[in-house]
Order: structure tokens, then C-alpha cells, then sequence
């Protein structure tokens, strides 16, 4: 018989909505990974091959693909007056934000990613702890 499962510190849900503000989307400079897949998905939502696409917009990072950022800002390139041009088609690591593993460690790390996040307030839409862990599966790829 297996051990009981521990529910984690997040279990009674998280109060999260996206207010659409671009803070996620800016800041420090870092990686927006994209696989393959996520890269042809973009490419097709703005009328680009994925060869052309892949030279405009992705660097390559050891075996791995980043979208590129805006040179002068910093933000995504992807990011026109604070909104998203490919929300539709983002990448996973964007779709699961702000449950990523470095906000998710405890709840002093949710305290501290709530000053970065506006959305993330004790007034937002309640996230189950299942739809929290359905949105970190698989689209846990930030850093």
C-alpha cells in the first residue's frame, strides 16, 4: 500500500486573473522557451514558414529555442500596448504563468511573485489546485 499523498501547500486553490497588464512580458531579459510544435503554431498565427519565422524570431540556446526580445525594451517582441499579438498561439511557458516552480515553492513564493503580478489578488477568480497543476503540466519550461 502506497503512501498517503500530501496535498501541497496550494491545495485549497490559488486567487488569480490576468488583468492583461504586460508585466509578465517585460523585465529582466531571460528565455521565452518554445519547442518546435509551439514555434510552427506562432508561425502560422502570423503567415510565416517555420524557417522564416525561426530566423526572425528564435535564438537558439544550447539545444533549446527562445523567442527573441525586443532590443531597446526588453519585453517580448510579441507584446504591442500591453497585449499579447499571439495569445492564441503562446507558447506553453506564457500560458502557465504565474504557476511556474520558482512562484509555486511555497507560499512566501507566491507572497513575493504578487508584487511582480497584479492579477495575482485575494479578490481574482479562485484556481483550483487541479487547474493549477493541468496548466504547469507540460508547459513548466521557464528559466
Amino acid at each position: 500500500m502506497g503512501e498517503p499523498r500530501e496535498d501541497p501547500w496550494y491545495g485549497d486553490g490559488l486567487r488569480f486573473s490576468c488583468t492583461q497588464c504586460g508585466a509578465c512580458c517585460t523585465g529582466q531579459t531571460g528565455y521565452v522557451w518554445v519547442t518546435v510544435p509551439e514555434a510552427a503554431g506562432i508561425a502560422t498565427k502570423i503567415g510565416l514558414t517555420l524557417d522564416a519565422f525561426g530566423a526572425r524570431y528564435l535564438r537558439r540556446i544550447g539545444t533549446r529555442y527562445s523567442l527573441i526580445e525586443d532590443t531597446e525594451s526588453g519585453a517580448c517582441v510579441f507584446l504591442h500596448e500591453k497585449l499579447c499579438t499571439i495569445h492564441e498561439a503562446r507558447p506553453g511557458q506564457c500560458r502557465s504563468f504565474p504557476f511556474w516552480s520558482a512562484n509555486m515553492q511555497s507560499a512566501d513564493a507566491w507572497k513575493a511573485a504578487a508584487l511582480e503580478c497584479e492579477g495575482i489578488d485575494d479578490e481574482a477568480e479562485l484556481i483550483s489546485a487541479r487547474e493549477i497543476d493541468r496548466r504547469r503540466l507540460g508547459a513548466d519550461t521557464e528559466g
